[in-house]
């Protein structure tokens, strides 16, 4: 067990920030994203490129270090090493919010088993603008990320979620967004609602909206070239699943005594509940109780 108290001084280590970016309007980054760092001693950024394009835009001198999915576990060991030793850092990816859908889970993994205190800053996050922005119900949402590449893992990912109530969050690329979209109808249909939104916070902001099947035609026949990383929101399935329902193996008689001799309903109540959970008239269930 571990409790951590994030602003209490730690004389011999530092801390390690994680700081969210702009996803494209460089307006939103935070006042304290930017007094972090310009105070930590090191930035690791997924692509140091793109990061220095913001630090020359703030000002900011610090010393960057590249941190990625190909170098993760080399440069996470120095990370730690220099944390340990007194130095704080800060963690950004090219845009967003690091860890989601962005290295740092690792080296968030190894601040914990270290004791180091980890200072998490809000900010950006394309998938809850786009979420929001949607017009789908928020009160549940389930992320998903990027779906695999290969189209049998597609269909089979999407399958698995097919039942999912929750509204659904995925990140797509222009060049993959049609193929995605069509596979999305294949297995969910062509009835469920579904936003596309993309150049999210930037000149160019476009929400998509429509049934699946009115998005995959108008991906289909557009004309305009597709630019911009795109995030998909889709409606949670709506259907009331019978499966494995607790009284599949009770014939109708049977569901009915169930709630007389067990919950002490009368029997108008009894096959009243026991037609909401047949999804069946009370009627039938009436004809076929009194029958036996």
């Amino acid at each position: 067990m571990e409790i951590q108290k994030s602003f209490q001084e730690k004389n011999d280590q530092g801390k390690f920030y994680v700081v969210p970016t702009p996803i494209g309007n460089l307006e939103d980054i935070t006042y304290r994203a930017i007094h972090i760092l310009k105070t930590v001693d090191l930035i690791a950024a997924e692509d140091t490129r793109q990061t220095q394009k913001l630090l020359n835009h703030f000002s900011i001198t610090t010393p960057l270090l590249s941190y990625h999915d190909h170098n993760k576990e080399l440069k996470g060991e120095q990370l730690i090493g220099k944390m340990l030793s007194g130095q704080s850092i800060a963690i950004v990816s090219d845009a967003g919010m690091p860890v989601i859908s962005d290295p740092g889970y690792e080296l968030v993994r190894q601040c914990t088993e270290e004791n180091i205190d980890i200072v998490v800053l809000p900010g950006a996050n394309a998938a809850l603008c786009a979420l929001v922005g949607s017009g789908l119900p928020s009160d549940q949402f389930y992320f998903y990320g990027f779906l695999p590449r290969k189209k049998s893992k597609i269909q089979e990912t999407l399958e698995e979620l097919k039942k999912q109530r929750a509204t659904l969050l995925f990140y797509e690329s222009p060049h993959r967004i049609k193929e995605t979209v069509k596979q999305i109808q294949t297995i969910f249909g062509d009835d469920r609602s579904i936003v596309l939104a993309r150049e999210l916070t930037k000149k160019y902001e476009e929400f998509v909206r429509g049934t699946v099947k009115e998005v995959s035609d108008w991906l289909r026949s557009t004309d305009s070239v597709i630019k911009g990383e795109y995030c998909i929101v889709v409606e949670g399935s709506q259907k009331v699943e019978k499966d494995n329902a607790w009284w599949e193996d009770m014939s109708v008689s049977e569901h009915v005594d169930y709630y007389v001799n067990v919950k002490k309903l009368s029997s108008k109540d009894a096959i009243k509940q026991t037609a909401k959970d047949r999804t069946v008239p009370k009627r039938e269930v009436y004809a076929i109780y009194h029958k036996t």
